[in-house]
């Protein structure tokens, strides 16, 4: 603006126009306007001191001529203009050409389209208004991928594959953490999350994160945001609060913006003469440039990064957990009718009454934990190796299953045994006699039933000692037959010979023959 105020006071002091017009940095002729203009009104030096500089430019000349020149023109409908460009292939030109239309239409007289696209970029200006929010000390960081990949060069074959940087920066004091992923997906996203606390060694209070699929489900406004269940899972165990910036709206999290340039400049390009051939030979030397740039003094104030972090931010953080964040993967399964379900390729038991429910599982590298509607049903240590491997649970089991499982050889040779040495060997041989013990079960099972309807364990262990004089291996069926026609019931005699007892003696038509018949 010009100086029309001193233009008048060097006046008062009788200096030259030429003196006036270098000391105001104006023209001669501005100098000379203003002093016929002061003249005309008879103001003279000193002025009144409430009288501003926009008052005395006014009193001094009328309205500038492009004001008054546009003052009757139909001014542009700023709010409409908006919403238009954001349609696309919308540009000045094309709303330039109706607003002319309309003008005619309506009898008034329309800007040229210089003064229009003027008109235009002042409103938008003064949209562009930005604030400085004061951040407080360990109150929030901000995280996002910076843009330009590095490279690394594998040795064996010679492909250079890129590498992703991941930025955190702590808000007020700028300090920063760096590391480069082979990827952006949801392992490496968690893990930069979990490296850069412990970088720090501590956890600010709120985390601001972009838009992106890792961190949220979708942002459709403050009141309608869903973050990501492992990203929200994450901040849980560090006790810290997600915020993610709103959709196109990266002034939310400029200081992450802002260190993306820097590290782009400080880090990225300074090593883009050099050569990599892992992802840890590249991230130790990202971690030496990134102490050196923490470390680098501020231009416009005092201190460096790192010095304002270490004395303000650090003793305001919130410990570290006592143990770091395990990455966990969330799914959907049904639980099948074997009350198991299948998760990577393996089978997990669930209780049986959730038979056809969709439940949640949480898998993480040790654990698979399976959830219903939020409660935990059931956990297992996670199986490696082989696909279709059980991990199954007795108490998962209907009771009847449970049952069936209670049987093995073992438990069926402990049985035999308490009844008497003949029903053990006969045990013994029938669960050997198959080449899957399983098998045998059956049999074992039906010498139980056995001995429960013939009410009598010695006449079972009689039966056995019969059959073991037969043959090493009987089976279930000739001790049933045993039983059945009494022949388990002969006692020897004096000289230790097996008699007939008095029902079979009665018999003269018994078929059985004795071992005295064999001998003959």
């Amino acid at each position: 603006m010009t100086k029309y105020r001193e233009i008048i006071r060097l006046a008062g002091l009788n200096l030259s126009q030429s003196n006036i017009a270098l000391s105001c940095n104006v023209s001669k002729t501005t100098v000379n306007k203003t002093i016929k203009a002061a003249k005309a009104i008879n103001l003279a030096w000193p002025l009144d001191p409430k009288l501003t500089d926009d008052a005395l430019a006014k009193m001094l000349f009328q309205e500038k001529a492009d004001t008054s020149a546009v003052s009757h023109k139909r001014m542009p409908d700023y709010e409409y203009i908006r919403k238009e460009f954001l349609r696309n292939g919308v540009n000045k030109k094309l709303l330039w050409t109706e607003y002319l239309e309309e003008c005619k239409q309506a009898g008034d007289d329309p800007l040229m389209y210089s003064q229009f696209c003027y008109y235009i970029q002042q409103d938008e200006q003064k949209r562009r208004a930005t604030m400085h929010i004061n951040r407080k000390p360990g109150e929030q960081v901000e995280v996002d991928w910076a843009g330009d990949p590095v490279h690394i060069t594998d040795p064996d074959t010679g492909e250079v594959i890129n590498a992703y940087l991941f930025v955190g920066v702590m808000t007020y004091s700028l300090y920063p953490y760096v590391e480069a992923f082979v990827d952006e997906k949801q392992h490496s996203w968690i893990m930069a999350h979990v490296h850069m606390y412990e970088y720090f060694g501590g956890v600010a209070k709120i985390l601001v994160p972009d838009n992106c699929r890792t961190a949220v489900d979708h942002n459709k406004g403050w009141k309608d945001q869903r973050i990501n269940a492992v990203y929200q899972e994450m901040a849980e165990h560090y006790g810290t609060a997600v915020i993610p910036a709103r959709v196109r709206a990266p002034k939310d999290k400029p200081n992450a913006e802002g260190s993306v340039g820097n590290i782009s400049t400080w880090i990225t390009a300074a090593l883009r003469n050099e050569q990599f051939f892992s992802l840890a030979e590249l991230n130790q030397t990202i971690r030496q440039k990134l102490e050196e740039f923490s470390r680098r003094p501020f231009q416009k104030k005092e201190g460096s990064r790192y010095d304002i972090f270490r004395e303000e931010e650090l003793p305001l953080l919130a410990p570290l957990p006592a143990y770091p964040y395990e990455l966990a993967e969330w799914k959907q399964a049904t639980v099948q009718f074997n009350y198991h379900i299948s998760c990577a390729g393996m089978l997990y038991s669930v209780p049986y009454e959730y038979i056809k429910r969709k439940v949640d599982v949480r898998v993480t590298d040790k654990m698979v934990e399976i959830f219903y509607n939020n409660n935990r049903i059931a956990s297992h240590r996670r199986l490696y190796g082989r696909k279709g491997q059980y991990s199954t649970v007795t108490e998962h089991m209907p009771p009847s299953h449970q049952q069936y499982l209670e049987w093995n050889g073992d438990r069926f040779r402990k049985w035999a045994e308490r009844i008497g040495e003949n029903t053990y060997q006969v045990v013994d041989g029938i669960l050997t006699s198959k080449r899957v013990e399983q098998q045998s079960y059956r049999s074992c099972m039906g010498l139980l039933k056995l001995a429960d309807k013939y009410s009598s364990v010695n006449r079972l262990e009689a039966a056995c000692r019969k059959a073991l004089s037969f043959t090493p291996a009987p089976s279930y069926k000739s001790i049933r037959n045993i039983l059945d026609t009494g022949n388990d019931r002969e006692e020897p005699d004096d000289n230790g010979k097996a008699t007939e007892n008095k029902t079979t003696a009665q018999n003269s038509h018994a078929l059985t023959r004795g071992a005295d018949y064999y001998r003959r």
